[in-house]
């Protein structure tokens, strides 16, 4: 019997791969590939749109903080890869 396990990789190895990822995306039909945050943002943002739905801020400012959330992840990505950039070449 064949060995599967490459073929299909275990719930955990599933887990750390997503863990490890830098970047996700997803194909749709008719926009192409887009972009999707990380699953830890992924939770502040669904906790920013729970606190607006519920009104307990305004949606304006959940707007606000999400776009400066987004902001401050990239400039931080960046940033790091410019210093992984630097060294490389020191």
């Amino acid at each position: 019997m064949a060995d599967n396990s490459r073929i299909n990789p275990s719930h955990r190895e599933t887990v750390e791969r997503v863990r490890q990822a830098e970047r996700f995306a997803v194909s749709l039909p008719i926009v192409g590939r887009v972009g999707i945050p990380r699953p830890e943002h992924l939770a502040f943002y669904a906790a920013l749109g729970a606190l607006a739905a519920l009104e307990i801020i305004e949606w304006p400012v959940a707007v606000i903080v999400a776009a400066g959330h987004v902001m401050a992840a990239e400039e931080h990505h960046r940033t790091l890869h410019d210093i992984g950039d630097a060294l490389e070449m020191a």
